[in-house]
Parts: C-alpha cells; structure tokens; sequence
C-alpha cells in the first residue's frame, strides 16, 4: 500500500470515528495537512470556537425560558392600537395569580350614582401666591379614600390635563393604594367635557372611583363661569376604550378654545404640589399621569417603608423606562429587561435628553437579574430592596421618587416644560436628601421616544425657563449655604 493510500484510509476511517487514536497520530506523521491540525495553537482555535458557539445557543436559551417570562409570547408585538384600545378585561391565563391585575368593568351600573356634580363654587378656591391659578382641594373623593390613606403609608398623587387622563384608567389598576390627582381645566367646554369624561371612568372603572381623589386648577384668565350640575349622560359606555371615548369627547370642544389653549402653558408645578397636598399619608410617591407603575407596586413599597429605617431625608427612586407601545406591559423586571435587550424598552428620555435619569446607573440596576447576581433572590421573589444609592448626581435629574411628604415643594415660578422637576430635585439635593434605587420595582411610559417628535413650543417655554434659573439657584444658595454642584459660583 503506497503512502497516499494508507493517508486516506486512516483519515476517512479517524473521520467517522472507528479508528483508534494511535491511528490519528500515525496518520499525523504522514501528512502535512494533518500535522497542522496537531498543533496545540489550532486544538486551542478551536476549543474557543467550540466554546463560543456554546455561549450563544446558551444564551438564547436562557433568554427563552420560564425566568424571563410570564406569558408563551410576552415579548411579541401586537397590534399599534393596543395602547389606544386598552383592554382593561383581558387576563392571561399563563400568568401566576398574585402577579395578575383584574380589571373589573361596570357597564352601565344604574346603582351607581355618580351623576351628582362635586359641590364646587367658582366664585371661591384659592389662589396661588401670584394669583394666576386657582386652586379647589378634592371636588370628588373616592369611596374609598379616606380609609386607604389611614391604612397604608403611602399614597400616589399625579397631575394631569384634560387630554392625558385616559392614562388614570390604567395607573388606578395597577396601584391599589390611595390616588390624588391634580386637574387643569380652562373654561366652560373643557369644564362639560371633564364633567362627562369623570363620570364615564368612575363608572366603568371601580378603582379610580374607590381609591382616587379629584383636585382641580383653572387659570385666571379663563375661570369656568358656569359650576357643575347634573345631567344624564345619554352616550354608549365603551368601557374597554378609554382613550377612544375620551378624543370623543374632546372633538366636540371649539377650535378657538383648543388654540388658546396651545397659546397657554400648562403650570406644571402649581399641579405637583397640589396632587401632593392633597394625599393624606406620610409618604408620597409623586408621578406624573402617563408613568404607569409596575403591577403591585404599591404592596411593595408599603412593605419596604413598614420595615425600612426611618429617613426623613431619603428620596427612594423608582427607575423608569420607556416601552414600545406594541408590546405587554412588563409583569415583572425579568420581563422588563429583556425587552430592553431587545431594543422594545429603554430608559426614559433616553434618546430625547439622557440626563433626565442617567445619574439612575441603569447598568447597576440590571446587574441583579444574573443568577448568583447580589439581589437576584428578592428579584426571583419580587422584594422591595434598596440596589444602590445615586453617587453621581447631576444637575437636570429628574427621577421619579417616594419620599416624605415633607420635601421642599416644586417652585411654582417654572410653567410649563423645562426646569420644573430638576429644579426641586436640585433643591432636595442641596437640602441633603440621600437619592436610593429600588429594585424590582420600576414604572412605565408608552411611547419609545425621539427628538424630532417633540414641538417647538416645548423648547421655547424650555428657554423662558431657562432665565427663570439663576435667581432659582441664588435663593437655594442663600436659604441653605451650601453649593454642592458649584451652581452660583460657575454663573460668577
């Protein structure tokens, strides 16, 4: 048998492996080609190419499995009305119980009166220190109210104009504490189409008439002079479509008024602090109408606050990220983040002005959704834990926090959008307060956001509030002594 023959034979019959390794290793000798696949530089070349494919099906597997999701399909897309037509009836079945919010639904419930109009007189309420607003405490109360805010610590106050509120109807669902909720109304048509729009949610939808209170704004310039009164509201309930019903109504109001109202700023502030004011527990957790709260986050923040060191300074930050309104809501931070890694959610205002959370360190806050991670275990459980504490604070964060309800009010001089929650997180930072993560909790805005959806007006009532700064920061200078940030020494 010549050389090349016997080559053959030994390498076609080590190939299918029957022959024996003294065999491959004789073959080696008569060959070249072989000899170079018998270096330990190549075995080692491949070993890592081995290894690497390893990793990847790994990795996608881990991805795959029960950790990472609730549901068979969690992650696919649906349809672009999903959001506008929210379903507050529907339920998937995959998910465990306690992590599944039941959205019950009163079509047309005649042993609900709420036709009876809040007992409110234009001709009274109070005025902000600048006499530009006018303020009105808690027109209508959930039945409920009163006795959530003696039994639990906390209480969720958001504010909110008359074309968001449909968001209301998803945040009371998903938070079972109590709710105050901040209203800006201009004139009699919005006044009627608040009227019909309050009476729709709270009788379609028994968490926002159980557990929130109204509070009501109107601006001095546009004062309704006609007060609520009662009427039937002879429209079919669609109680599954709440921003649906709610653009109904608003098409029915004039186009001169929805020009003034584009003309005029919206007091942002002035709405905070009196959603705040109005919660009646301790501790407050300050949103605004669009940031929904993951599902049982209030239960958890009241254990966490039952059996956290009492802080009068602390500011307990819950992160927030943006979701893409074609898929679920997020059941847990394992949902959370691996949208994320898909690119169908991402930190809030990410893309649009990335200081507004950076000094968050989301990368921290993921980290403990690795097995073996520090915190994973209350991750798996879903316990409240403080991940970390924020150690580069920057001017412009604005985070979304619980905190006493003894923190320093929201400047009311700052209208509309620019310098309005930094400015009060800027203070609090002054003022000493320590800004702590919590994790697994976090919430939510619909929307993956971009700068070139964003308005021109945004940016011009950014630049008025941008001149309004600088006596804001020599009045915090001057009220605490302290310039942490070099704030008034960099304008000098």
């Amino acid at each position: 048998m010549d050389n090349k023959k016997f080559d053959k034979r030994l390498l076609g019959r080590n190939y299918y492996g029957r022959s024996h390794p003294s065999q491959f290793c004789l073959a080696c000798q008569h060959t070249s080609m072989i000899k170079l696949g018998c270096r330990p530089r190549t075995l080692s070349l491949i070993s890592v190419i081995v290894l690497a494919i390893s990793n990847m099906f790994l990795t996608f597997l881990l991805l795959q499995s029960e950790t990472c999701m609730n549901s068979d399909d969690s992650e696919s897309l649906m349809p672009m009305n999903t959001v506008t037509e929210w379903n507050i009836n529907s339920e998937d079945e995959n998910l465990q119980t306690k992590n599944t919010v039941r959205c019950h639904v009163n079509e047309g419930n005649s042993d609900v009166n709420d036709t009876k109009p809040p007992d409110l007189d234009f001709r009274l309420g109070r005025w902000d220190n600048r006499r530009q607003y006018k303020t009105f405490d808690s027109i209508l109360v959930g039945s409920k109210f009163a006795e959530l805010s003696t039994t639990k610590c906390i209480c969720l106050a958001t504010q909110s104009s008359l074309e968001k509120l449909h968001s209301l109807v998803q945040v009371a669902h998903h938070w079972t504490a109590s709710i105050s909720v901040a209203l800006y109304i201009a004139g009699d048509e919005e006044l009627e189409a608040l009227q019909k729009y309050l009476y729709y949610i709270r009788r379609c939808y028994p968490p926002i008439r159980e557990r929130v209170t109204f509070s009501l704004a109107v601006p001095k310039n546009k004062i309704p002079t006609k007060n609520p009164t009662r009427f039937e509201y002879s429209e079919n309930l669609h109680c599954s479509t709440p921003e649906a019903t709610l653009f109904e109504i608003m098409n029915k109001i004039s186009i001169e008024h929805t020009n003034w109202r584009a003309r005029n700023v919206y007091p942002q502030n002035h709405m905070r602090n009196l959603a705040r004011k109005n919660c009646q527990t301790d501790w407050v957790f300050l949103t605004d109408v669009d940031i929904i709260p993951s599902v049982n986050l209030a239960n958890s923040l009241e254990t966490f606050l039952r059996h956290v060191r009492d802080c009068d300074k602390c500011a307990y930050v819950i992160p927030t990220y943006e979701l893409d309104v074609r898929v679920k809501f997020p059941q847990n931070k394992m949902d959370l983040v691996r949208l994320a890694r898909k690119g169908l959610a991402r930190p809030f205002h990410w893309k649009v002005f990335i200081h507004n959370q950076y000094a968050t360190n989301f990368t921290r806050w993921t980290s403990d959704v690795i097995p073996g991670a520090k915190g994973y275990q209350d991750v798996v459980q879903g316990v409240t834990y403080i991940s970390h504490n924020v150690t580069n604070f920057e001017f412009l964060y604005e985070p979304f926090y619980v905190s006493k309800d003894t923190a320093p009010a929201h400047d009311e001089r700052f209208l509309g959008y620019g310098y309005t929650r930094n400015t009060q997180v800027y203070e609090m930072f002054v003022a000493g307060y320590q800004f702590k993560v919590l994790s697994p909790v976090f919430t939510v805005h619909w929307g993956l956001q971009s700068r070139k959806n964003r308005p021109g007006w945004r940016e011009r009532q950014n630049i008025f509030n941008r001149k309004q700064f600088d006596p804001f920061k020599r009045e915090i200078f001057a009220k605490y002594s302290v310039d942490p940030l070099k704030m008034v020494r960099k304008s000098n």
